[in-house]
Formats: structure tokens, sequence, C-alpha cells
């Protein structure tokens, strides 16, 4: 039997990600031949191309064009019509450069000059084009909005019959590259068996896509899907509905893969024909899993100049009762902690290493205990002194474990960085959340890793149940006061899943409903009332809503923080490599002169028509939305196109009269 591993779009390409691998490895084992394939980093190198922005721009400018000569617009075509005209807008010399960026990232240096992915011009510079070229991609592809991190639609993945509108090839950015090279890869290949591996949401609706066009270009095969957003998404589900979004797949996989999946194949090669959910269980242990396999992956085709590889040296979390969390391969909260032994873990490490060439490694898992990890940095140090040194990077909990005396060793070990969920910066809040760690505790552990010479990033978000501003400000405050060893951070916004135990048990922590909208069939989102609101985060200072994001620009300002997954954004391939070669400080900015911030929305001559226009059109959208999702709670193809008729029609071009009603 053979047997082909994908993994879809839309993800990093920056480096290999671990689940295929890891699958690879262990059937591998077991005797099966085993195909793999990065269909997001063969679809991205399909359109990151001169030849194909230079036929998108021409699409973009054509549909721009048909809008344009239009006496008036409603409120979708005016929409799509401001998104068309400011990409092209911003896209002169993307398809002339959009080479030489990805040259760049792979360490290729571009027209022979000796400038390149650590040249700071240089590397931003390549950042916009890329950017840009996403920009493109995604108008030309209208409505879709498409980056390294997600795919998403105005109705994504809210039913059935939304899942196969957006799969449709003239709607797929992707389907180009798997109709003309992956579908007759896979036939040339003969796969009796093709998996793919779904982990993060932006590749949900990008997998249901790829399985229509594998199921329509290779008839014969067994499609299955698995991984951990594939897991969230229909375990939420009644189990009477999971095979209701089923289709295009014969069989998915949910929760641990390994012994179900060959257990799949077992039945497949005994000429069963399998269909339905198919149930994963936890593996006892982790001792017998060999090592992630890359073989077959184009290490050297990732953008950037070196392999930077993952591993997974544990499963689950060991606190394991985080209020907010659910995350992976558990029906709620995280899985139970496993780990491979530590002996195990450093020799591996040590073969990747010798077999790839790789000198960087993330570890990546959802924590690990440190004192395992201190295990692991004494063997991997003893391991530097007769060999390679190896560097690695890790999520961490902020324990009182890390003194300095532990730091001192994790930094001998090969430790470059630690992302640290921190969470809040109040301790009321991190109690309720039953985080298990105060404040100033986590505080001096981010200090004696700082001082060992270990890059700290700092994960927090606002908007937790019953925060009130005051207390969304105390975060910000800890990350000020703790400037000096923080190398980069992220503030994001609360948002409830329904594994949580905020989620499953919402009156203890102050919630006095958990709703979603009619409509969304699959609970992609969940909302929440308060039994008493905290307020919008910015009232506490006395500035107003804006107050909060006054205050987070301000701190900001003090980093180059960038989009996920650039140099700058945490926990990736290039952020790692930027620190070994500048350090901890290595995206630390110059203060800026007090009053010398960005205004946001200021403009010295006044926004233009086409601003005004853009702007018109996503005050609407915005008005049109928070109706449907917290005025009617429903959300629907039908209740949106009837508020946004009650919009009059608008000119797209300025000026008032028979083309229509101008903008005031």
């Amino acid at each position: 039997m053979r047997v082909a591993l994908l993994y879809p779009p839309a993800a990093d390409p920056t480096a290999p990600y671990v689940s295929v691998p890891v699958l690879t490895a262990f059937l591998r084992s077991k005797g099966v031949d085993v195909l793999p394939f990065d269909a997001n980093l063969g679809a991205f190198n399909r359109l990151l191309r001169r030849e194909t922005i230079d036929r998108l721009l021409r699409r973009i400018r054509r549909r721009a064009s048909a809008l344009g000569a239009k006496a008036a617009l409603g409120h979708e075509e005016l929409l799509e019509y401001v998104r068309l005209r400011e990409v092209l807008h911003g896209s002169s010399g993307i398809a002339d450069r959009v080479g030489e960026a990805i040259l760049l990232f792979r360490g290729r240096n571009p027209g022979g000059t000796s400038r390149g992915f650590f040249d700071p011009d240089r590397y931003e510079e390549a950042v916009k084009v890329v950017e840009g070229a996403l920009g493109v991609i995604s108008a030309a592809f209208y409505p879709v909005r498409l980056d390294f991190a997600s795919y998403r639609t105005p109705f994504s993945l809210l039913n059935r019959i939304e899942i196969d509108r957006d799969a449709q090839p003239a709607r797929d950015p992707f389907h180009e590259y798997y109709a003309s090279i992956l579908i007759p890869a896979l036939r040339e290949a003969a796969a009796d068996v093709v998996g793919i591996s779904v982990s993060l949401p932006g590749q949900v609706q990008p997998a249901f896509a790829l399985g229509w066009a594998l199921r329509e270009g290779l008839p014969g095969v067994h499609l299955t899907v698995g991984g951990s957003a594939m897991t969230q998404l229909l375990s939420g589900l009644a189990e009477g509905r999971r095979e209701e979004f089923l289709p295009p797949f014969d069989t998915a996989v949910l929760f641990e893969g390994e012994d179900a999946l060959l257990d799949l194949l077992g039945s497949i090669d005994r000429g069963e024909r399998p269909r339905g959910i198919v149930l994963g269980a936890r593996r006892s242990g982790l001792e017998s899993l060999p090592p992630p396999d890359f073989g077959g992956l184009p290490l050297s085709e990732y953008l950037s100049p070196e392999p930077v590889l993952p591993y997974d040296a544990t499963r689950g979390c060991y606190w394991g009762r985080c209020a907010f969390c659910h995350y992976g391969l558990a029906e709620r909260g995280t899985a139970p902690y496993r780990e491979r032994p530590i002996g195990t873990v450093a020799g591996h490490l040590a073969e990747l290493s010798r077999r790839h060439g790789a000198r960087l490694f993330f570890l990546s898992e959802d924590t690990i205990a440190p004192e395992s990890l201190l295990a692991l940095a004494g063997l991997l140090a003893a391991q530097g002194r007769e060999g390679p040194r190896l560097r690695w990077s890790t999520d961490l909990r902020a324990e009182d474990a890390l003194t300095d005396e532990a730091c001192r060793l994790l930094r001998a070990g090969g430790a470059l960085s630690v992302s640290l969920g921190i969470e809040s910066g109040s301790d009321r809040v991190l109690a309720l959340m039953d985080k298990g760690l105060a404040a100033d505790r986590m505080g001096t552990a981010m200090d004696n890793l700082s001082r060992s010479g270990i890059a700290v990033d700092l994960m927090c978000f606002t908007g937790f149940p019953t925060e009130t501003p005051e207390e969304a400000l105390e975060t910000l405050d800890f990350i000020e006061r703790h400037g000096p060893s923080v190398s980069l951070f992220f503030c994001g916004d609360f948002g409830l899943t329904y594994g949580s135990r905020v989620a499953r048990t919402p009156r203890a922590f102050g919630v006095r409903s958990v709703w979603r909208v009619t409509g969304d069939d699959l609970g992609i989102r969940l909302f929440f009332d308060e039994e008493t609101r905290g307020g919008e985060a910015g009232e506490a200072d006395g500035e107003g809503d804006g107050g909060f994001e006054r205050t987070f620009d301000r701190l900001a300002s003090r980093w180059n923080l960038r989009q996920y997954p650039w140099a700058g954004s945490l926990s990736t391939a290039h952020t790692m490599l930027w620190y070994e070669r500048f350090g901890p400080d290595a995206f630390r900015l110059p203060p800026v002169p007090k009053g010398r911030l960005p205004q946001r929305g200021r403009s010295r001559r006044g926004p233009s028509f086409q601003d005004r226009l853009r702007q018109l059109a996503e005050d609407r959208e915005q008005e049109i939305w928070e109706e449907l999702v917290y005025g009617k709670r429903e959300v629907s193809r039908k209740a949106y196109a009837g508020l946004a008729a009650k919009y009059p029609p608008t000119a797209p071009r300025e000026g008032k009269g028979p083309r229509g009603r101008g903008i005031a």
C-alpha cells in the first residue's frame, strides 16, 4: 500500500510543520510506503511568481474597470470595488520583485548582492513585496482574505452549502496548483490512500477544496482527513451530525492519529471500504515513537536561508487547568501530558541535525515540564562539547523553577528563545483563569531568563470575562515594567471556545449566557454576555475608548513587531534566525520621543475621494455585521443581503447626479 500525506494551505511556508513528518515516521516504521507532500509550500511557490501575479493583476484590472464603469454600485459591489482599487494602488512593481523576495528569504542574495536576509532594509522590503503579492491573490479571488496564517471569506465554514461554494475551482486560489501539479504527481505515484493533515484554522476551508479537487482528479483513491483543527471542528458537533460535514472525504480520523491511521490502512488493504468517523485513542506513552521523518520534503525550498526543524518532545499540558484553554487533539481543555524519554529526545535532535544539516529546532508542543527541559539542556550541553551545538526555542510556563541557575543551564544547553503564556498582568484575572501563577512570580522568571541571554517572548490577551479596563491596562503595565527583559510580545483578544472550562461552566466566570448565531451550523464562534460587564478597555485612564489602544501603541513602538510568520513575530523560523544572529535585542527599537507617535487616521492633505469611498464601504460593512451578530443573532446570505439593500447606491467616481448618490 502506498499512502500520500498532504499538508494543505494556508499556513507558514518558512519551515515544515511537525504533523506530517510525525505520521510519516510512524507509518514508515511499520513498513508503510509513505509519500509526504507539503502542498502548502507547493501552492505558495506556484502563486508567488511573476507570471502568476501578472495574470492576477490583469484579472483585477478588468473587474475594477467593469465596476468603475457603472453609474452606481450597491453595497456589495462597492465593497469589492474599493478593495480592488486599493490593491491596484499598492501593486506597483510587485510582480517584478516577488521572485527576488522569495530568493532573499531562502538566503540566495538576489541580484548578486551581499545584502540579504539579515539586512533589515532588504528584509523589510521583501516582506512588503510578499504581503503585497498575497493582497493581489486575495483580491483576484475576492472576497477571499488570504495570508500565511488565515484563509477566510465573509461566510466561511458556516454550513455545508458555504463550504462547497468556497471550494469551487473559480473561487479557490490554490486550485490551479492542485490540478496542474499536485494531482498529476499523486496519479503518477499511484497512491492508494491520500491523507490530509489539517493542523491550523486557516487550513480548514482549503482542505475541503483540496478534498473536492482530489475526489474529481483521483476518483478511486481513499481520502481521509485528520489533524488538530479538523478534530476540534468535528468533535464540537453532536455525533449524529459529524458525518454531514465529512464529504468529500471517505473518513476522518479525530484525536491522535498514529494508531488509528495504521488500523484504517489495514482495513483498506484487506479490501474493506471504511466510511465515516474514526476515533483515535490517546497513546499511553511516546517511548516507541521514532523521530519526525522529513525525508521527501524539499527542505531547501522553504522560505528560510537554512532549515529550522520542529520536534515534538511532549504532548498535552502538565498544568492542564487554564479555564480559557481548548487546544489541540482533545475534546475539551488540553490533552493529558506525556513526554518522550529525555535521553531519546537528545539523541533524536542530534540524528536530525546530522541527517538534514539543521542547527536550529523548534520544540513544538503545548509546553514542557521545567525539570525535563533542564535535563534535556544538560544532555545537549554535553553533546555540544563534542559536536555541533544545537539551538532551540519552545513554549514554557513562567514557573518558579526558572531560577537564575536553571536559566543559565538552559542557555548553556542551547536555549535561544522561549515564549511564555503570561496571559494577564492582573492577579485577580490570573486567579480567575486558574493560571496557577501570579504576575510578580512570572516577572521574576522572565527576568532570570533574560539575564541568562535567552530571548523572552510574551503571549497575553485582554477581554477575559469580567476583566475591567483598569485590569486590561495592568497587562500593558506589566510588559512595560519588565520591558528590559522582553524581546517580543503579543497581546490579542480573548475568544471563547466550546471545549474550554469557561464555555462549560460559564456562571463560575461571571458569564450570564453563551450563545452562537443562527446559521453557524459548525459553531465556529461562540459569544457570551457577562453578568456584570467590565466595560471597554481604555475608559480607565480617562482617555475614552482609545486609551488602551494609545497605551498599546506607545508600548509597541519600542519593538519592531511584525505579523506572523515574519521576523518579529513569536515562535517562527525567521525570528529564531534573527535571534541567533543579533541576540535577544534583535527587535528592540530606540525610544520614540513623547508626542512623536503616528496619529491614526490623520492626514495633512485630508482624505481623497477614494479614501472616503473606502471608509464609507467599511463603515457600512461593520454596521451590517454588528446587526447580524449582535442584533439579529443570525448570519446568512439572505439576512446580509437584506441589510445591504438598505444603503443607497453609490457612484464609484467623484461627482453626483446621474451616476448615483455622492459621498457627503
